[in-house]
């Protein structure tokens, strides 16, 4: 098989399954290095072993190449792949199975760590019909949040993307910082130009109840606002340790997502797990749409769509609520709706 896509694939099952990111590096970036060779050279220089000298390529990712380019699957890959056939969540399989798509990702021009066109092809190998590619606004600039003059050459990418007209569709789209007076990161005519909005709070999330709810409304009053993201901000485990949720009125909050036609986000990352159950049931009753999105920083990461499935099934969301189970055209006229 194919050296680069070989290396890119034992990448995305280590992303799938949590591995560290200093090893998911050590594929991408031997991935990377051969890539930039023509296929012939590569093969030489792993068969006489001058490649094992190169910079960037370990024994590990040497052995890889090495067995790619002598035509056969390489035995570490085969490994993962037979791990991989066991799914990550053991319930919601028929809303997984319903799943179209995912409003909720990053490329490595904000914070995630691979290319867009690694992202794109990621969700296409995993059979999604689209993908939004949403990443951060301005204000987060530990996140290196993108600017207007960025966003918009980041369009670009995304058009050309798209340019072979198959079946797959790369959706513009940003996850927006909502600032503490409520309004969006980033100005009206750049948003006007995106297909999907995920407004979300990254910074003062220990706000008293009152003013995080004035925040959040101010946001999902905005006609842009498609997602409200992350709704609590916690985080349950992980390298960033833990953090308790946010406190809002969230009776409020969903009933202005339910009347401003905003989905409520359930995040399928294992460390968010947000929002709790309690508050997704009191998004149902409030009468809310919901988009189960990934938050994906890494190509592996799309696949936690799962967790998101099963999160939603056992607190009885219906498949007809969650906009990521709808097609393409229906999608787009409801995320254009209130512009």
């Amino acid at each position: 098989m194919d050296a680069v896509d070989a290396l890119n694939e034992i990448a995305f099952w280590l992303e799938r399954g949590f591995a560290p990111t200093f090893k998911i590096q050590a594929f991408r970036k031997a991935a990377g290095i051969i890539g930039a060779l023509d296929p012939e050279e590569v093969a030489a220089r792993a068969r006489n072993g001058r490649l094992k000298s190169m910079k960037g390529i370990g024994d590990r990712t040497f052995d890889v190449i090495r067995q790619a380019v002598d035509g056969g699957v390489p035995d570490y890959l085969e490994d993962l792949r037979q791990r991989g056939q066991q799914p990550l969540a053991t319930g919601g399989a028929e809303l997984r199975s319903a799943l179209r798509g995912d409003l909720h990702s990053h490329s490595d021009w904000s914070d995630g760590g691979s290319p867009i066109g690694l992202m794109a092809d990621a969700a296409r190998t995993l059979g999604r019909d689209y993908l939004a590619l949403t990443d951060h606004s301005p204000n987060l600039k530990i996140a290196n949040g993108l600017s207007a003059e960025r966003l918009r050459e980041q369009l670009d990418v995304v058009a050309d993307i798209n340019a072979d007209g198959g079946d797959f569709r790369l959706l513009a789209g940003i996850e927006v910082d909502i600032l503490e007076d409520g309004t969006l990161d980033q100005s009206p005519e750049m948003l006007d130009r995106l297909d999907i909005v995920v407004a979300s709070v990254h910074s003062k999330l220990r706000s008293d109840r009152s003013t995080m709810t004035e925040r959040m409304l101010g946001a999902i009053n905005d006609p842009h606002t498609n997602v409200l993201g992350h709704c609590t901000g916690r985080l349950l485990q992980g390298s960033r340790g833990t953090r308790p949720q946010s406190e809002f009125d969230a009776a409020r909050v969903f009933a202005a997502c339910a009347g401003n036609n905003v989905a409520v986000e359930i995040n399928s990352r294992p460390e968010r797990q947000d929002p709790p159950d309690d508050l997704i049931r009191l998004a149902l009753d409030a009468g809310c749409l919901f988009s189960i999105d990934s938050d994906a920083h890494a190509p592996g990461q799309l696949d936690f769509l799962q967790y998101g499935a099963e999160r939603a099934a056992s607190n009885g969301v219906p498949a007809e609520r969650i906009v990521t189970t709808w097609p393409l055209d229906r999608l787009l006229e409801w995320a254009g709706s209130g512009k």
